[in-house]
């Protein structure tokens, strides 16, 4: 393969993944791949995700989260009630002892209110999560047109 060819192939793909993937390790918690969609020009909220990983052998609650990119930050959920969708503010969120906890659309994810300016596919904002024992992590949050594609898990044989 030429050269020219192999860039091009290179190119593709990584346009095709998307953003990379980044983590963060704060004690007995790991934090995956802080991300938020990015909204049309006249959104007044947006959204973070991420996958927050419980190393420990003790429960640990994230109590809530600030950033500079919005006025406001907080932690809220998605319910199914009586046959319609419900989102509803949260005061904290459990991430059990030995497991994780995913903030993803339609379920658990923090609301930005009141965005400082829209942000736009590529960017990164930092976003600090405050943990009821790990204390305060900083993440950087990437910006994307698309929810990340879900990791494809290999059977084992």
């Amino acid at each position: 393969m030429t050269l020219t060819k192999s860039l091009l192939l290179s190119a593709l793909l990584t346009c095709a993944w998307g953003a990379p993937a980044h983590e963060y390790q704060a004690g007995d918690l790991r934090i995956e791949h802080p991300w938020s969609r990015e909204m049309p020009a006249n959104a007044p909220t947006a959204a973070a995700y991420f996958v927050v990983h419980n190393q420990g052998t003790s429960a640990e609650r994230l109590l809530g989260a600030d950033t500079p990119a919005a006025g406001k930050a907080e932690l809220h959920e998605h319910l199914h009630q009586n046959g319609l969708m419900k989102m509803q503010h949260v005061p904290s969120v459990t991430i059990p002892a030995g497991g994780e906890t995913t903030f993803a659309p339609m379920g658990y994810h923090l609301m930005l209110f009141n965005l400082k300016r829209q942000l736009r596919d590529g960017e990164r904002f930092p976003l600090t999560l405050h943990f009821e024992r790990t204390g305060d992590v900083t993440v950087e949050v990437a910006v994307q047109k698309e929810a990340p594609a879900e990791p494809k898990h290999e059977q084992q044989n």
